[in-house]
C-alpha cells in the first residue's frame, strides 16, 4: 500500500464519521488559530512600535531630572542644556524644555479646564517627519513654533484639534485667532491633525492640547524647573554618544549622584518595548500551546479507539501478508491527516478571528493602530506543528496495531 492509498483510507475514515473527527481536531484547530492570531497581534504590535519610533525619530532622546542642587532648590537650568548642545553640535542636534503646567484657557466666555498646556521649543517639531516628537501628529493648518518664536518668548500658540473645533469651528477658522492663557492673548499660528480619529473628540483627551514657547510657560509656573527635556542627535548612530555626552554633563553636574537623572533613546525604549512583547507573546504562545497538547492526545485517543474497533481488519490484512511498517504506515497517515485537516481549519479559524480582531480593537480605542495580520511563516510553522503532533501521537497507535497478533485479532470480535 502506497502513501495515496493510506491517504484516501484516511480520508474515508476520517468522512465516515464526522461529528467524532471533529470533535478529535477540536483541540488542533483551537491550538493552530490561537498561534496564528498571537503571533499576527505580536507582529502588528511590533509594526506599530516601529511606525511609532519612525514618527518620533529614532534620533530623539528624553532626560529625566529629579535633582535638586542644594537639596532645596532646583540650580540646573534649561540654558545649560543648550549649552550642552552648543559645545557638542557634532553629536547634538538641539534640545526642547518639556514643561507641563497649569493655567486659565479662554476664548471669550468659554473656558478651557481640561485642556493639557506644554510648554516647548521648536524642537519638539520634527522636520523630517513633519510631526511632533511627543504624539507624531502632523500639522493641518499653519506651522509649529519656531526658533525666533521661543527666543523673543512670543505670545504664539499651536493648538489641537478639538480645542480648535469647539473655540473656533474648525482649523481654517482657528488661524489668527486669539486665546487667553491666564489673562494674556496668544495667537494661534498652528493646528495638528487628528490623533483620535475613530471616536468623537472629547475635552481633556489626546486631541485637546495647546503648546507655547517653554519661557511662556516657566514664566506662567513661576519657576524655572524643568524635569523633562528632549533632545535629538545627528543620526540614529550617534544617539548612544549623545546619550554618554548628556550622562556625564548631567553626573559631574550633581556631583556623581546617578539617582538624580535618567536618559533613554528611542531605541531603547523601542527594544524594552520588543522584549517586553516577546515575553508576553512566549508565555501566551506557551498556553495556546497547550491546546494543541489537549489535541494530540485526543488524536493518541481516537487512534487507538480506531486500532481497537479494527481489530478483525488489521489482522485479515495481515494474514494476507501485510508488513508491520505498512500497517504502521497506514495508521500515522491517518493520524497526520487528522491533525492535519485540524491544522486547515484552524489556520482558517486564526484568519476569521485576526480579521475580526481589526475591526475591534479600534473600536475599543482609538490609540490602538493595530494591524492584526498572519504571516505565511506563522502559518507554515502553525501547519507543520499541527502535521508534527499527529505524527508524534499517533504513531504510538499505529506501532500498537502494528504488532498486533493476526491470530488474536481474528479472533477478535
Amino acid at each position: 500500500m502506497n502513501a495515496g492509498q493510506s491517504f484516501r483510507l484516511a480520508i474515508k475514515a476520517l468522512t465516515t464519521s464526522k461529528m467524532r473527527s471533529l470533535l478529535t481536531m477540536l483541540g488542533i484547530i483551537i491550538g493552530v488559530a490561537s498561534v496564528i492570531v498571537i503571533l499576527a497581534l505580536g507582529n502588528g504590535v511590533q509594526g506599530m512600535i516601529d511606525e511609532q519610533v519612525d514618527k518620533l525619530g529614532i534620533n530623539m532622546m528624553q532626560t529625566y531630572v529629579w535633582g535638586r542642587g542644594d537639596g532645596s532648590t532646583m540650580d540646573l537650568d534649561p540654558s545649560d542644556m543648550y549649552d550642552l548642545v552648543e559645545a557638542n553640535s557634532d553629536v547634538l542636534t538641539g534640545v526642547s524644555p518639556y514643561v507641563s503646567f497649569q493655567a486659565t484657557l479662554r476664548h471669550g466666555d468659554q473656558k478651557f479646564d481640561q485642556t493639557q498646556l506644554y510648554g516647548v521649543s521648536e524642537v519638539m517639531f520634527n522636520s523630517d517627519t513633519q510631526s511632533t516628537m511627543d504624539g507624531g501628529q502632523k500639522l493641518t493648518q499653519g506651522r509649529f513654533l519656531s526658533y525666533l518664536d521661543v527666543a523673543r518668548r512670543q505670545n504664539v500658540c499651536v493648538i489641537g484639534a478639538y480645542l480648535a473645533q469647539e473655540a473656533f469651528g474648525g482649523g481654517e477658522q482657528a488661524l489668527g485667532q486669539t486665546l487667553s492663557i491666564n489673562g494674556t492673548s496668544y495667537t494661534v499660528i498652528g493646528v495638528l491633525d487628528r490623533l483620535n480619529t475613530t471616536t468623537e473628540m472629547a475635552a481633556g483627551g489626546s486631541d485637546d492640547q495647546i503648546y507655547i514657547p517653554y519661557e511662556n510657560a516657566l514664566q506662567i509656573m513661576g519657576a524655572r524647573y524643568v524635569t523633562l527635556y528632549v533632545f535629538t542627535s545627528t543620526s540614529g548612530e550617534t544617539a548612544a554618544q549623545a546619550k554618554a555626552i548628556i550622562d556625564g554633563m548631567l553626573y559631574d553636574h550633581f556631583q556623581g549622584d546617578e539617582d538624580a537623572y535618567y536618559t533613554t533613546t528611542m531605541e531603547e525604549q523601542a527594544n524594552l518595548i520588543n522584549a517586553m512583547m516577546g515575553v508576553v507573546m512566549g508565555v501566551l504562545v506557551a498556553i495556546a500551546a497547550i491546546s494543541l497538547l489537549v489535541g494530540g492526545i485526543g488524536i493518541m485517543n481516537i487512534m487507538l479507539v480506531s486500532v481497537t474497533e479494527r481489530t478483525r481488519e488489521i489482522g485479515i490484512r495481515k494474514a494476507l501478508g501485510a508488513k508491520e511498517r505498512v500497517i504502521l504506515s497506514q495508521f500515522v497517515v491517518e493520524a497526520a491527516t487528522t491533525s492535519a485537516l485540524g491544522g486547515v481549519l484552524g489556520i482558517v479559524l486564526g484568519y476569521i478571528v485576526s480579521m475580526a480582531a481589526n475591526r475591534i480593537l479600534p473600536m475599543i480605542s482609538s490609540s490602538i493602530d493595530v494591524t492584526v495580520s498572519p504571516s505565511f511563516n506563522s502559518i507554515v510553522v502553525a501547519f507543520g506543528i499541527s502535521v508534527g503532533i499527529g505524527v508524534l501521537f499517533g504513531y504510538l497507535p499505529a506501532k500498537r496495531a502494528a504488532r498486533l497478533n493476526p491470530i488474536e485479532a481474528l479472533r477478535y470480535d
